[in-house]
């Protein structure tokens, strides 16, 4: 699997995925269900981060000042 920083959105999506999967299973410890929650949360910061800087590149401002999409 990719390294965390160098993922796509889709392949972090189908992680989180996965972790939901883990996590709904019942066949973990509790130690482990903490470990996998704090990895799920990482990935929807990453996420986020890359949603940003895509919303970021489709805005472009304009000479007056306005904004508009790219």
């Amino acid at each position: 699997m990719a390294k965390k920083e160098n993922r796509s959105i889709e392949e972090a999506m189908e992680a989180l995925d996965q972790i939901a999967k883990r996590l709904e299973s019942n066949e973990i410890t509790l130690e482990e269900s903490f470990q996998i929650y704090k990895e799920g949360m990482e990935l929807l910061q990453y996420c986020s981060r890359k949603i940003d800087t895509v919303e970021k590149k489709m805005l472009q401002m304009n000479e007056d000042g306005t904004v508009s999409e790219f």
